[in-house]
């Protein structure tokens, strides 16, 4: 079984500057806090940030909003973060913002190799702003493309030294669906355990999808 447990210290060598990134969380919620404040430590910039939220001023990937680490955002709020509101209004930082169950969609449909999804959700408003649109029983939808990412950021309750994940309660949000549609997965875990420690029943996220696994329970801070 190949070795995936990295030290955090291994992200310079996988994370570079300008690469599509994926973090999961809601507020912050289930989002790998440890690995944001390594990227930020790290100094990574012009990234593309994919992700529900802009998290707050200090809590969340909203630290590197604020470290202005990113290039482009696409999100579905930004209105707890008052620096991420102040780079959309000074145009620091390019943002799309998304209807959230069109986000979970587009990432969902490209982890599912689709090639995108059709949604009624924001014809006649600035989401279809410059996007092809489709008729069907007279109703009309527009055609939301697939999200992908270089890398996938994702916090976990439990890992097992394999991979399979396990997200406790609204931690869960959108880590799922961001393992299944980035080019390489890297799970922070609050607690590593044994192979078969995790009931299969509780997997979350199979090991196939997970390629780096940093144990969060054994870094300080």
């Amino acid at each position: 079984m190949k070795n995936k447990i990295i030290s955090i210290d291994n992200l310079s060598e996988i994370v570079k500057d300008s690469m599509t990134i994926m973090v999961s969380g809601f507020m912050g919620c289930g989002s790998p806090h440890k690995i944001i404040d390594k990227l930020i430590e790290l100094g990574v910039k012009d990234l593309t940030l994919v992700c529900n939220d802009t998290g707050l001023l200090d809590y969340g990937v909203g630290k590197m909003v604020v470290a202005k680490q990113f290039k482009k955002i696409q999100a579905t709020h930004i209105g707890l973060n008052p620096e991420a509101i102040r780079q959309l209004n000074e145009k620091e930082t390019e943002f799309e913002l998304i209807p959230q169950g069109t986000m979970a969609e587009r990432i969902r449909s490209a982890g599912a190799g689709l090639g995108g999804v059709i949604t009624p959700t924001g014809i006649g408003t600035l989401v279809a702003e410059g996007k092809e649109t489709i008729v069907i029983d007279g109703k009309q939808y527009l055609i939301e493309k697939p999200i992908k990412a270089d890398i996938a950021i994702i916090g976990a309750s439990k890992v097992d030294e394999k991979g399979n994940a396990y997200y406790s309660g609204s931690g869960r949000n959108f880590a799922p669906i961001m393992a299944t549609a980035a080019d390489v997965v890297i799970v922070e875990a609050d607690e590593v355990v044994k192979v078969g420690e995790i009931d299969q029943e509780h997997v979350m996220t199979p090991h196939i999808f997970v390629d780096y696994i940093i144990n969060g329970g054994e870094i300080n801070g």
